[in-house]
């Protein structure tokens, strides 16, 4: 085992870069490249909206580090109840064991939680969580007297997690393509983009569900928004539509909240705009507000008995890591704080800033389009390559060099800060963007 890192900061900056570059393998990133660029940022702290490096210089955090800090890095409650449960039980299974935190933290989570949402399965991310609620409805009708209900509907360019079940859902095929042929059928169907898409993509969601219906074990979506397809939105009326759809045929619906949960989008929940309860809720990221990997997974109480009665129709599935107690009194704290400090109510003045900087950019010759929804700004610039062009990239150089972390999607530059960012950062986030933004795409 070699030695830890230390010395002086700049010895220190360099031995972990070598380190990283010898030992490291990066989500989402071709490794050649990255071994070959020279000054990869090197974070040593975090506070607030900001992260901050090894030689002490401040970066904005644009994307709340992948969508999961919404109360910022560092918030001093969540800090304080880690070191609370730290001194008495850091962990222990959930396996015919209970404890407060678990047990607490699902009673909040029914009570802030769509209507008729009734018992809570924990996991440890937002993969796995959608990795449930796919479990739960093949199980589900598997036990239940309709067996070759094995088939999901999902929309095109969906991403719904990365474990090999829920990679079967998905719609980004550089994520997909490699693992075709060992996956999971799935039946694609088109989002509203535009109004005059509606009715085309109601008849496309309608024709899945009534020709398929024998076979189809839920319909899975991405509420409102899909993050990954680059921020894309659509009409509230599309989920009404899935959800009468569902009901009249008894397909189970399955919200994927991961990313639109915990206020990203406005209220609690992205469903809400909508009205609508879906059968299952998936959620993760903002659950802790980014500080330990924990997600859960809502169900009705009709799932729920489809599960009860004899050993064999129990729910054999679960992680280490189920319920562990740490990630429980964290996630208990963040919907205190959500309630104390009024953090939706906050985020309407914001969300507006936000949405009129998109407004702006969306003036400028080299951008195509944009969109912003609560705490979502996001714009694409012209150019063709999806989610591996380049031209995101070279915002993403420029604002790191003001002082900012942007990272884009290809062509797709967005924000989606901490909920509570204070209004001089979010000032100078939005500056730095625009100022990025119109130095790559004129105007």
């Amino acid at each position: 085992m070699g030695d830890p890192v230390s010395g002086n900061e700049s010895s220190v900056r360099e031995r972990i870069i070598a380190l990283d570059k010898q030992r490291v393998w990066h989500p989402y990133t071709e490794m050649h490249a990255w071994r070959e660029r020279a000054e990869p940022l090197v974070i040593a702290e975090a506070r607030g909206s900001r992260l901050i490096d090894f030689d002490g210089r401040e970066y904005l955090d644009g994307n709340a580090s992948w969508w999961t800090c919404t109360l910022g890095h560092g918030h001093p409650r969540l800090v304080a109840a880690l070191q609370r449960q730290a001194e008495t039980l850091c962990h222990t299974a959930l396996a015919g064991i209970a404890h407060q935190n678990a047990s607490e933290l699902a009673e909040a989570l029914c009570a802030v939680a769509p209507g008729g949402l009734e018992h809570v399965f924990f996991s440890d991310n937002g993969s796995t969580a959608v990795e449930v609620a796919i479990k739960l409805c093949l199980q589900y009708w598997a036990q239940n007297g309709r067996p070759e209900r094995k088939r999901f509907v999902s929309l095109e360019e969906a991403f719904h997690g990365e474990t090999l079940g829920v990679t079967a859902l998905g719609g980004v095929e550089v994520f997909r393509k490699p693992f075709e042929g060992v996956l999971l059928e799935r039946i694609q169907v088109p989002p509203p983009r535009e109004p005059r898409d509606h009715d085309r993509a109601f008849e496309a969601l309608e024709r899945a569900v009534t020709e398929n219906v024998d076979t189809l074990a839920g319909v899975v979506l991405e509420p409102v928004v899909q993050g990954a397809a680059g921020m894309r939105s659509y009409d509230p009326a599309y989920l009404r539509h899935a959800r009468d759809l569902c009901d009249r045929y008894d397909v189970f619906l399955v919200c994927d909240e991961v990313f639109t949960g915990y206020g990203r989008t406005g209220p609690m929940w992205a469903s809400d705009h909508a009205a609508v309860l879906p059968d299952l809720v998936c959620t993760a990221k903002g659950f802790t507000g980014g500080m330990l990997p924990m997600a859960a997974t809502l169900t009705t109480e009709r799932i729920f008995e489809g599960f009860t009665g004899d050993a064999n129709r129990a729910f054999y599935y679960g992680h280490t890591f189920c319920g562990n107690p740490l990630g429980a009194a964290v996630a208990l704290e963040v919907l205190r704080i959500y309630e104390d400090e009024q953090i939706l109510q906050g985020t309407r003045a914001r969300a507006e800033r936000i949405a009129a900087t998109f407004r702006e950019l969306g003036q400028l010759p080299g951008v195509v389009h944009t969109r912003a929804l609560g705490m979502i700004g996001a714009l694409d610039l012209a150019g063709e390559g999806g989610y591996l062009a380049d031209a995101g990239w070279r915002v993403y150089d420029l604002a790191l060099e003001r002082g900012a972390y942007l990272r884009p999607m290809g062509n797709v530059v967005y924000v989606t800060p901490s909920l509570n960012i204070p209004d001089d950062d979010l000032d100078q986030l939005l500056a730095i963007l625009v100022e990025c933004v119109r130095a790559v795409a004129g105007g």
